[in-house]
């Protein structure tokens, strides 16, 4: 059976802690980590987190800075199916990509938060520092709807023997949600997301052209009548290399 983190007491931060370990490491980041480990340590309901982030830990803990910085863009740069960006793996290039950028900005917005990074809204880090800082309740229903991409890519990388595969896992545990199933991440490449939905009727092309309808509700999941033409985003994280 397995094991869930204490939601009410452990899960803010839990969202913090893999928030941090999930983000492009820098030196703060590396200092940080046995403040992080002790947080850990400190709360009764996190206790089944530390053995799963053990891994991860000693590999930032032991590896040399740039060769991690290297590391990190190569397994989340490279690859779509690896990609960071929540989005990515649903709505590719597609017109859809701006308006769900714009939803879920409004979302953070409407919590009070106004994100000061370059990255885009979807990033996981960010994502996850923002359910952080929400109620219990609020941050259990938005990690159901994310759970789907987030356990996905947590499993490519497992596959992968990737350190970065346990903090996305360990996600699985605050949420009821059963992570479906997900095909690979749509068309990325900017040309081929002109050929096959081609611009707009005003000559926009399709990464940021807003949808009809104003703000939508959030869905980090294809819906079913529109799977053929699913849109994303991506950015490169404050400080790496674009």
């Amino acid at each position: 059976m397995t094991s869930h983190v204490n939601h009410a007491a452990g899960s803010g931060t839990i969202y913090r802690v893999v928030s941090a370990l999930m983000s492009y490491p820098q030196p703060e980041l590396i200092a940080a980590l046995p403040e992080i480990e002790q947080a850990l340590q400190g709360e009764a309901a996190l206790a089944d987190a530390l053995p799963a982030l053990q891994p991860l830990l000693h590999h930032l803990q032991s590896v040399p800075l740039l060769t991690l910085q290297e590391n990190y863009v190569d397994t989340f740069d490279r690859s779509a199916a690896l990609s960071l960006h929540l989005f990515e793996h649903i709505h590719g290039e597609s017109r859809d990509r701006g308006q769900a950028m714009v939803d879920l900005l409004e979302e953070y917005r409407s919590q009070g938060l106004e994100p000061a990074t370059s990255e885009l809204p979807d990033y996981v880090p960010l994502f996850l520092e923002f359910l952080s800082l929400l109620s219990q309740d609020r941050a259990a229903l938005l990690l159901g709807e994310a759970i789907h991409v987030l356990a996905a890519i947590g499993q490519r990388l497992q596959r992968r023997d990737s350190p970065y595969a346990a903090p996305l896992l360990l996600l699985t545990r605050l949420t009821e949600v059963v992570p479906r199933e997900q095909d690979d991440p749509p068309v990325r490449d900017m040309d081929e997301a002109m050929e096959v939905f081609g611009p707009g009727a005003d000559g926009v092309e399709p990464l940021l052209k807003p949808g009809p309808g104003g703000v939508q509700p959030l869905h980090f999941h294809p819906r079913q009548h529109a799977r053929s033409a699913v849109p994303s985003a991506t950015q490169s994280a404050p400080g790496r290399p674009a």
